[in-house]
């Protein structure tokens, strides 16, 4: 039988630098684990592709997906779905593979309820300032959306009691190293390799 795949869950406010640190870990560490890819009905900003940063749908189309039950979380944010299709992950985390969740601080906390032995990793900015800074240069805001943003961003700061850990994005090279070395030290757990072990030892007597 295969050992079960970690589910990592990296989540924090909107602006924190999410997606910026993800992909940093996948494009400069040699990561074990596949990226579970969010469906969203936010329109699609410069640059991102289809199937690579977000599946893009309409409302209704998402609504589909959640009559149907194909969804593990879901959450509506700032006007917006966002949510993480079901059957990928499942499938992933049985056949031993580690799975990657990058996602809103809403649908997180709704996975860890289904799904509580993952590894919850909240990303934080460095203050306040800092995190609206980052939301204006983006460029894709509205001077409203920004201050929704910010005063969700407030919101989600007090949930990070529900989280296994807090990395502030400070810097996103470290960042990435801390959230490398937080899913290295999740396997060499001892819960987690005790029956290998327990082999080993029968296979011994």
């Amino acid at each position: 039988m295969e050992e079960q795949g970690l589910l990592i869950v990296l989540s924090g406010p909107s602006g924190v630098g999410k997606g910026t640190v993800r992909k940093h870990l996948f494009d400069h560490y040699n990561n074990d684990f596949d990226f579970s890819i969010s469906m969203t009905t936010r329109l699609k900003r410069a640059g991102e592709v289809e199937g690579v940063d977000y599946f893009f749908r309409t409302k209704e189309e998402f609504e589909q997906y959640i009559k149907e039950g194909k969804l593990l979380e879901y959450a509506n944010y700032v006007g917006n779905y966002y949510g993480t299709p079901i059957d990928y992950v499942r499938e992933t985390l049985d056949s031993g593979q580690d799975v990657f969740l990058e996602i809103e601080v809403q649908g997180a906390l709704k996975v860890k309820k289904r799904m509580p032995e993952g590894i919850f990793i909240f990303l934080s900015p460095p203050d306040l300032e800092e995190l609206k800074m980052r939301i204006k240069n983006r460029g894709t805001d509205s001077p409203e959306v920004i201050g929704q943003r910010m005063e969700k961003a407030v919101e989600e700061l007090q949930l990070i009691k529900y989280y296994d850990y807090v990395v502030e994005n400070d810097s996103v090279d470290e960042a990435a190293r801390k959230i490398r070395s937080i899913i290295e030290s999740e396997h060499l757990k001892v819960e987690r390799n005790i029956d290998r072990f327990s082999k080993i030892i029968e296979e011994m007597k």
